[in-house]
């Protein structure tokens, strides 16, 4: 068996997640996740120091939620489709790990064919309002990814392990899998491009990578 992790949002698809929920704010609520997103990606503050704080500054309901997930689908990066078909013809199983939302990442999972997502889940009320999250999920703190890739590697034992992704909390993951890859279709983390194994803009470049 052979394993290959994709983050979502900036890999995926074309969005940052908690950034489009922002949007469905005021605009001095956008400014200030944007912010904070942008330093956690680069690695300037840790994950922890701002995940709790911008889910309390959004106050995300279930059909914004819904909203979110059709904008993953709607923005999803342009090979995506073909690039996973062909890894899983190669014997390949994908995962999604990520510090996105799962019921926000679920329909994007669907359309790929991906069955087995790593994330975050929300917690909504009766009346479909903002309830709080997992605080417990590893994607949301500093060190979740690679903590996830230890167990994917326990549970499954495979053949290789790659991780695929465009962040900081993703380039974490380089020393417990056997290949990072570095992806900058729509970000490029300049520290992530440096000590990335391989630095990629496109997913379709993993075919004849990963064989």
């Amino acid at each position: 068996m052979k394993l290959v992790c994709f983050d979502c949002d900036s890999t995926l698809s074309a969005i940052e997640g908690i950034e489009e929920l922002a949007r469905l704010r005021q605009p001095d609520v956008v400014a200030k996740v944007e912010a904070m997103t942008t330093a956690a990606m680069n690695g300037d503050v840790r994950v922890e120091d701002v995940f709790r704080l911008r889910l309390d500054i959004v106050q995300p309901t279930a059909t914004d939620a819904a909203a979110i997930g059709r904008r993953y689908v709607e923005t999803i990066e342009p090979t995506a489709e073909a690039t996973i078909a062909r890894l899983m013809a190669a014997n390949w199983t994908c995962v999604i790990v990520s510090g996105g939302f799962r019921q926000a990442i679920r329909p994007l999972a669907d359309r790929l064919n991906i069955a087995r997502i790593e994330a975050v889940d929300l917690y909504f009320g009766t009346d479909g309002g903002y309830a709080g999250f997992d605080t417990e999920a590893p994607t949301a703190r500093s060190g979740g990814k690679p903590e996830i890739m230890r167990r994917l590697r326990d549970e499954f034992k495979p053949e290789r392990l790659v991780m695929v992704g465009d962040g900081v909390s993703d380039l974490e993951a380089k020393p417990v899998v056997d290949l990072f890859v570095g992806f900058g279709r729509y970000a490029v983390r300049e520290r992530v491009k440096r000590e990335a194994a391989v630095f990629v803009h496109s997913l379709d470049a993993l075919v004849p990578l990963l064989g």
